[in-house]
């Protein structure tokens, strides 16, 4: 009886760490519509993509706004939220509001608050950091002092939060959106892995915007990151298009869904511990994220919706 007893202890407690180490996959926050019915409705329906919800934007949102929302939804939702934070728009790389002293005083002491009030599991300062290199290398260096101390301040007081910042994978290769795929290694900006302190390797990768076919993605695409890291690795932002444009890019619905089967094969036998979709309906934006979503703006399912809930 006592043998009996104690394996089935060791039973439990395996399949416990197996729950607890399985990767971690979802969609950022992106209901159809901003009606409150939508609103809700896409909380309900992340629990068929998987285990986690995020929210990204601007940093200035902590503590309050829609990362509260994400964060007090989860446990009536039953979803891990991650929240990540930016102090400059992606697009243009124009800091969103001067990057002085004051601004660095709030942004912490937010940033703090969050921390401090929900012991985030996961917590991301600043997105796609290195095309804020390319764009302004001064404020990319400014930038690394300050989320240096915002890091220490928050493990100080939400030890558990495991911190980040977000890469951009595709530059980080030294690939040209919209190029022939042809890498230039002259451009790698691999070395800003180790300009920061950081729990997790965390990327956006859109390599759609390099192959034209998810066939032509090398085998080693994403094993490569193994090359400069040894930390697990974290995908918060991924898609792939399914409008038959740009001219020259054209896709489809079934490509789409190609690419999800891709990626997970490609990254099998990577430590992956998040993997979130960038959208779960198409958003009204610029091409070609507008088409990004795994199901049409008008609420109906794409080929890639059921590839994706069943992918592991």
């Amino acid at each position: 009886m006592k043998y009996l007893i104690s394996s089935l202890l060791i039973f439990i407690l395996l399949i416990g760490c197996t729950q607890e180490d399985k990767t971690l996959k979802g969609v950022s926050l992106s209901p159809r519509t901003s009606g409150d019915e939508d609103f809700l409705g896409f909380f309900e329906k992340s629990k068929q993509t998987g285990n986690m919800v995020m929210w990204a934007g601007d940093w200035n949102e902590l503590p309050d706004g829609a990362p509260k929302v994400v964060t007090e939804l989860s446990s009536t939702y039953g979803y891990t939220p991650i929240i990540e934070v930016t102090y400059y728009s992606q697009g243009d790389g124009q800091l969103i509001r001067p990057f002085n002293e004051t601004i660095k005083e709030l942004y912490k002491n937010k940033a703090i608050e969050f921390a401090e009030k929900y012991k985030p599991k996961y917590l991301g300062l600043g997105i796609e950091v290195n095309i804020m290199y390319e764009k302004s290398p001064d404020d990319f260096e400014d930038f690394v002092i300050f989320y240096d101390e915002v890091y220490d301040t928050v493990k100080e007081v939400s030890p558990n939060t495991k911190v980040f910042t977000v890469f951009q994978l595709e530059k980080m290769k030294g690939l040209t959106f919209w190029s022939d795929g042809t890498l230039n290694s002259s451009k790698a900006q691999w070395f800003l892995l180790d300009r920061f302190d950081s729990d997790l390797a965390v990327f956006s990768t859109y390599p759609g915007l390099v192959y034209k076919d998810p066939s032509e993605i090398p085998a080693d695409y994403y094993t490569e990151i193994t090359l400069h890291t040894d930390k697990p690795i974290a995908f918060t932002e991924m898609g792939w298009h399914s409008a038959a444009s740009p001219q020259g890019w054209e896709s489809s619905e079934e490509e789409q869904a190609e690419f999800i089967t891709t990626f997970f094969n490609l990254t099998k036998d990577l430590n992956k511990e998040i993997i979130i979709w960038s959208f779960m309906y198409d958003p009204d934006t610029i091409e070609p994220f507008n088409s990004m979503g795994l199901r049409n703006s008008d609420g109906t399912a794409k080929s890639a919706w059921n590839v994706w809930i069943t992918a592991e």
